[in-house]
């Protein structure tokens, strides 16, 4: 049971909280993005400000060149990945990708990859010449689970902050 402290509104100095707001393991299901990647929205930014998700890939699975218009955070809970500098991000591993990084990366090992990643403003996908071929948005990215699962008859849950 959760307890709400609720301060009145035209007290000096005091301001109302909002409950937590929390989302069980199998209420929201893994959505595709092609063959062998999916995405698991847990919350989408007002205004378009981006999003926070599990981001799922199987074994060899690559993310090829992309940028961040916003900083992104991104802890993997479960496989590997190498970035494209040759580092190897396992478990429990962190990295901090400021606003406008260009990367690559791909999954390494025999297990799929879930990594928890908050991504502020957009991923825009490149092609060799740097133009924008993709671009993911909380927008996208919603627009995406709702289809998902409209067509699946799933309940769609508020996930907009």
């Amino acid at each position: 049971m959760m307890t709400l402290i609720a301060f009145p509104n035209d007290a000096p100095g005091m301001t109302s909280f909002l409950p937590a707001r929390a989302i069980g393991h199998g209420t929201v299901p893994w959505v595709p993005l092609s063959p062998g990647r999916s995405f698991k929205p847990l919350r989408f930014l007002r205004d378009d400000r981006g999003f926070v998700e599990l981001l799922r890939l199987e074994p060899g699975e690559a993310i090829p060149l992309h940028r961040h218009t916003g900083e992104v955070h991104a802890m993997n809970l479960e496989g590997s990945r190498q970035l494209d500098t040759g580092e190897i991000v396992g478990p429990g591993d962190y990295v901090y990708e400021p606003a406008g990084n260009v990367d690559s990366w791909k999954v390494v090992g025999d297990a799929p990859l879930v990594v928890l990643v908050v991504v502020m403003g957009a991923v825009e996908y490149l092609d060799a010449h740097g133009n924008v071929t993709k671009r993911y948005t909380a927008q996208t990215l919603s627009d995406l689970y709702d289809a998902y699962c409209r067509a699946r008859g799933i309940g769609i849950r508020d996930l907009v902050e």
